[in-house]
């Protein structure tokens, strides 16, 4: 198997109940242009699901309430899988290249979560728009800013 190193950008933070991501210093520079974008693709560590028992889980029982008995890891958006990388789609408030910070509406991901990367969102290149999925789950919204109303507890088993 190969190996390779993948170095954290920054991390996310948390202050009043608004959310941001504060780069390193070293990777500041790296935030040029991104203030024109309205939404950014947050690659971030799901850090407390690093560990043995998470990262050889690759079926999960009755995750969804509607859901199958079990499905694999990568037909879901499970935090336990081989790798705990998170990709979250999220809304810039702001953009502060002198202090490396992103401010934010809301990310699901917990303060103190190691960055990985960033990829302005783009829907020519990012946008599916004829896309489908499982019957049990045609139901759920069909965009992220619909996503905010919706009753998510009552989807998962978890």
């Amino acid at each position: 198997m190969n190996r390779f190193s993948v170095y954290p950008i920054g991390k996310i933070e948390s202050e009043n109940e608004s959310m941001k991501i504060v780069l390193d210093p070293a990777y500041r520079a790296g935030l040029k242009g991104l203030q024109s974008y309205s939404h950014v693709q947050v690659l971030w560590w799901m850090d407390g699901c690093d560990n043995e028992r998470d990262r050889s889980t690759l079926v999960e029982s009755r995750p969804y309430a509607k859901g199958p008995d079990e499905i694999g890891v990568f037909a879901l958006r499970s935090p336990e899988r081989p790798n705990p990388i998170a990709v979250s789609n999220v809304s810039i408030d702001d953009v502060d290249e002198a202090s490396g910070t992103i401010n934010l509406s809301y990310i699901d991901a917990f303060p103190g979560s190691m960055v990985l990367d960033l990829k302005p969102y783009t829907p020519s290149i990012d946008r599916i728009e004829h896309s489908s999925g499982p019957d049990w789950c045609r139901h759920w919204p069909k965009s992220y800013e619909e996503s905010g109303d919706f009753d998510w507890e009552s989807e998962f088993n978890f």
